[in-house]
């Protein structure tokens, strides 16, 4: 059995949802997101720096939320959802994975980290990481005003990218994408989404 260790609100989410969308058998086992358990011996066994998501499937451990979408893929997804591995349609799958974390999600989670160990906040630092977002914002809202989905059929890259619209809606609000906000209401649709989401609170 697959186990997905979870937390609501973090990158856990990604990994429910690409399991939802193949049909896998997985248990979503929520844990404390508390200091005193996240740095217990327990969980750095399984994240050794303390964060959420991990992932155990047999002997195998994982730790990286991107690492995980990927495996599934690779060892359950018979195919599904990515391109033909070693295609230019596959290297652009990978580069907007990746784009989604290493360079949309960077400066969200920076504003995270900013007011987690800042009181008051510095609003130049809130507003810089703001704008870097919104770079990426525009740059969504280009390539999906000719296509559904990021790959043209939906793929795992728009789960990996969808957690990172969900943070930016929080973080860094933005207006005036109408292709963009077309696509994120065509994710938001989809059941798996729903079903994934179904814990993350709203305000």
């Amino acid at each position: 059995m697959i186990c997905i260790y979870h937390v609501p609100v973090t990158r856990s989410h990604r990994v429910i949802w690409l399991a939802e969308e193949l049909g896998l058998e997985y248990e979503a086992r929520k844990i404390s997101f508390r200091p005193e358990f996240r740095m217990s011996d327990e969980w750095l066994a399984k994240n050794p720096v303390g964060k959420v998501p991990a992932l155990d499937d047999g002997e195998l451990t994982l730790f990286e939320s991107g690492a995980m979408v990927q495996y599934l893929l690779d060892r359950y997804g018979e195919g599904r959802l990515q391109p033909e591995p070693r295609t230019p349609a596959h290297a652009i799958y990978l580069q907007w994975s990746w784009f989604a974390e290493a360079t949309f999600a960077r400066p969200l989670g920076e504003i995270v980290n900013h007011r987690r160990n800042f009181s008051p906040e510095h609003p130049e630092i809130i507003e810089e990481m703001q704008s870097r977002a919104l770079l990426c914002v525009a740059a969504l809202d280009s390539a999906v005003r000719d296509r559904e989905f990021l790959c043209g059929e939906f793929s795992a890259a728009d789960i990996m990218m969808g957690y990172s619209l969900k943070l930016c809606e929080l973080l860094a609000p933005y207006s005036g994408y109408g292709a963009l906000d077309a696509y994120w209401q065509r994710l938001q649709a989809r059941p798996a989404y729903q079903r994934a989401f179904a814990d993350y609170p709203h305000p």
